[in-house]
Order: structure tokens, then C-alpha cells, then sequence
């Protein structure tokens, strides 16, 4: 069995409640933090975990910390991204459902050590009941001394809130969830200046996300040299994975970084393998965002070399043979899967989610779902292919947030490993009327008709 750092305590009747926590060790990182730690050795001890961002961009946590503005004298906050929109994660409802005291925890040792007395946890609107849970949490921690004034008689003072957007997607990016929270519209700002300098109200300001919080108080507990000595390399300590699609134990797992691809897919500690003898097509290894992966690069890397859960085995080869770790959404196709109505909806998630600021993005997103549709529902030309390279190229790298490259990943991906299937829907269009049209029918065992069509 792997270490369990955040979830260790999550089946322990009565988690959810202060008193339980408090039981079972809880808010002891606060207490170290206050009574024996300076802000800045609580910042290195994170440096020293190597700890990096859960929500998907992977910066290092206690780096980001040092880059906040203590010369200002401007107050600071720490704003935690409780924003999980990306289509196939999961994770972050998981740990504030059912153990939220531990991202209380974390929002208070985390803001100590940046000098912030003023913090806010922004969620997704969509995450009502869970508000609910975190409003009860933060009520019991204020009134056991672990928020408001003089906490534990340190000199330390923290308000915490917990914000609810309105389900924008575009609101998961740093400076929208930002100007969401200021009551403006949830779109992106101009970098730099970097929220470090100004961010809330034009503050120094951190933003991070609920699992990459949630590590906090171990790490403060135990060190950041045992963090560290956890997973491979620079991808350390554990991760959390929503694991769904075609496999027999889909959910939430914490896993230690440097798990291999192949034990976490067929492990009975873990997904259990395929769920019917449908055979494995591809892969998502981290949300909806990062390129897809076919059957063989899931398991070995293009060199030969067992593909792991880390930063850099997922992402060996680059776009060409590899992915990303993302924010760990890990989706399993089997082969009645279709990689093109797949990637049609990905499209159209985008398409909706754009905060329309930016042409490439306002544009593209709209122009690849109305052609991934057109190929899908079998009105598809041969150009389209070509058609749909072209556009995500536009867009990826030419937008003011990442949610551009999000939305043109996909698609170039899904083309550069399926495009046969791609050419199948659009050659035999009379074949792929029925959505399930896969499911009596694989691909592998029609794609020899796509070489014999001379075009």
C-alpha cells in the first residue's frame, strides 16, 4: 500500500467535524506553525518539499510563496482555487466533502507563512452542498480559536470566506477567479503584472489549488525533507487522481508519484483493469485539457520505458508521443469508444467555457466544434482534417490565458494518433450515423477500409 497523506483519515467516522479532527491530530501544523515557526521557515519548508501545484500547471508551490510583495506593505492574501471545472476531475470536491477541516487547515498554516490575514477559498457554483460544508468547517474553527483574532494567542489574526462563483470554467485561471472575486467579470487579466505584485484589490496576492493546500499541514508536521523523500525526481510526494471511464474501480485515489501507468490501470488497489474484455484504446491522463494517448503510449514510453505517474514520465516525448499530468482527470477508453465524437465534445465544452476576450480563442473554439460536428454527424470533407490543424494552431500560444491551448490540445492530438478514424467518418459516413457505431463495430476492425478508398 502507498502512503496516504491526505486522505489517510478520510474514512474516520465523523471526519467531517471539528471535534473528530481535532481528535485524530488535527490543526497540529497550525500550532507548530504559530508557536515554533517563522512565516519564512514555514515557506521554506514547503520549498524543501518540492511540492508543486495540483491544479494543473505543476509550478512549485514554495517558489510561487516567494515571489509574493512583502516590500509594499500592501495586505497580502492567499486565495485557494476551489474552482474544479475541468471535465473529468474530481478530486477537489472529494477532499472538501468529506474532510474539509484538513483545507481549513491548510488555508491557515498556508496564510501564516505568507503574512496574509485576509483569505478566501473560491469554489464553482455548482459545488452548493459543499460550500454548506466548508461555511460549518470554518464556523468550528472559529470557535475553537483557529480563525479570527490573536489565534492561539500568537499575535496572528486570519479571516477566512468561502466565495461561490457562478460555473464559469474560464473562472479556474488565476486572474479571472480574481476578478470574480472583486464582483467583476470572470475574465483573465494582462500578465504581469502577476498577482504575486497585484492581485486581489491589487494586492500581493497567492493563488493556489485545495489538494496542493490540503499537503500543507504534513508538510509543516513532518518536514519537507520527508515530503520529498516521497515519489520520483522532481514530481514528489503523493496525487490525487479522479479516475473514470472504462475501468472496473472508478474514484478517487492518492497515489505516491512514480506509480507505473500499467500498476495503476490494473491493480486491484487501484482501477482493477478494464471493466468488460473490451481492449484498451486510449487514455487522458490528466483532465480534458492535456493530450490523448493510444493504447501504445499508455504503458511504455516511445523509448521503451514504463510510462509512471509523474510530471515527467507522462510528459516524455513531448505533444508527439506524450502527455501530461494536468490536474490528474484520468479517463479510460475502451475500443467502442470514438475518438472523434470524443473530441467533438471536449470542443464543445471549450467552446462554451471561452470568456470570449480573445479572438483566436472566441473564434476557433466555435469554428472546431461546428467542423468536429460536421465530421461527426457525417457531412465531414477530406479538408477538414487539414481545416482543424489549422485552427488549433491559431489559437494555441496566441491567447491571454491558457484555456486556448487547452482547446486546441486536444484536438491536435486526437488527429495525430486516430486521424485514420478521423478519414473513417468522413469516407463512410453512412457507417457512423448510429452514435454507438463502435460498439458493434471497432474501429480496428474497419480501419483496413480507409487504406483501400482512393482519394
Amino acid at each position: 500500500m502507498s502512503q496516504k497523506i491526505l486522505l489517510d483519515k478520510i474514512n474516520v467516522p465523523g471526519i467531517k467535524t471539528y471535534e473528530v479532527y481535532r481528535q485524530n491530530g488535527g490543526y497540529a501544523s497550525v500550532e507548530k506553525a504559530l508557536k515554533t515557526l517563522t512565516p519564512d521557515e514555514v515557506v521554506e519548508e514547503v520549498k524543501t518539499s518540492g511540492l508543486r501545484g495540483r491544479g494543473g500547471a505543476g509550478f512549485p508551490a514554495g517558489m510561487k510563496w516567494s515571489f509574493i510583495d512583502k516590500k509594499s506593505g500592501k495586505p497580502r492574501h492567499l486565495v485557494c482555487n476551489a474552482d474544479e471545472s475541468e471535465p473529468g476531475t474530481f478530486k477537489d470536491r472529494y477532499l472538501m466533502e468529506f474532510i474539509p477541516h484538513l483545507l481549513i487547515e491548510g488555508m491557515i498554516t498556508s496564510s501564516y507563512a505568507l503574512g496574509a490575514n485576509l483569505s478566501y477559498i473560491y469554489i464553482r457554483g455548482e459545488y452548493m452542498w459543499v460550500y454548506k460544508i466548508l461555511e460549518r468547517a470554518i464556523n468550528e474553527a472559529k470557535a475553537a480559536g483557529f480563525l479570527g483574532k490573536n489565534i492561539l494567542g500568537s499575535g496572528y489574526d486570519l479571516e477566512l470566506y468561502v466565495h461561490c462563483g457562478a460555473g464559469a470554467y474560464i473562472c479556474g485561471e488565476e486572474t479571472a477567479l480574481i476578478e470574480s472575486l472583486e464582483g467583476k467579470r470572470g475574465n483573465p487579466r494582462i500578465k504581469p503584472p502577476f498577482p504575486a505584485i497585484s492581485g486581489l484589490w491589487a494586492n500581493p496576492t497567492v493563488v493556489n489549488n485545495v489538494e496542493t493546500i490540503a499537503a500543507v499541514p504534513w508538510i509543516v508536521n513532518n518536514s519537507g525533507a520527508e515530503y520529498a523523500k516521497i515519489g520520483i525526481g522532481r514530481s514528489t510526494g503523493t496525487k490525487l487522481i479522479s479516475a473514470s471511464g472504462h475501468i472496473k474501480n472508478p474514484g478517487v485515489y492518492e497515489i505516491e508519484m512514480g506509480l507505473s501507468v500499467y500498476e495503476f490501470m490494473n491493480s486491484d488497489e487501484y482501477l482493477g483493469g478494464m471493466s468488460s474484455d473490451r481492449p484498451l484504446k486510449a487514455f487522458v491522463p490528466g483532465g480534458s485539457s492535456v493530450p490523448v494517448l493510444p493504447a501504445h503510449l499508455i504503458y511504455k514510453t516511445a523509448n521503451g520505458e514504463d510510462r509512471l505517474m509523474s510530471y515527467e514520465s507522462l510528459s516524455d516525448g513531448g505533444f508527439a508521443t506524450g502527455s501530461m499530468l494536468g490536474s490528474g482527470g484520468f479517463i479510460v477508453y475502451n475500443d467502442t469508444s470514438c475518438i472523434v465524437r470524443n473530441t467533438w465534445n471536449f470542443s464543445r465544452f471549450y467552446h462554451h467555457e471561452s470568456c470570449g476576450q480573445c479572438s483566436p480563442c472566441r473564434e476557433g473554439t466555435g469554428w472546431m466544434e461546428k467542423v468536429l460536428h460536421r465530421i461527426e454527424n457525417g457531412h465531414g470533407r477530406e479538408e477538414d482534417i487539414d481545416l482543424l490543424l489549422s485552427i488549433q494552431s491559431k489559437i494555441e500560444g496566441n491567447t491571454i490565458c491558457p484555456l486556448g491551448d487547452a482547446a486546441a490540445w486536444p484536438v491536435a492530438a486526437a488527429i495525430r494518433h486516430f486521424r485514420e478514424e478521423f478519414e473513417y467518418h468522413i469516407r463512410f459516413p453512412e457507417k457512423i450515423k448510429n452514435r454507438d457505431h463502435f460498439v458493434a463495430e471497432p474501429f480496428e476492425k474497419v480501419k483496413h477500409l480507409v487504406s483501400k478508398v482512393i482519394v
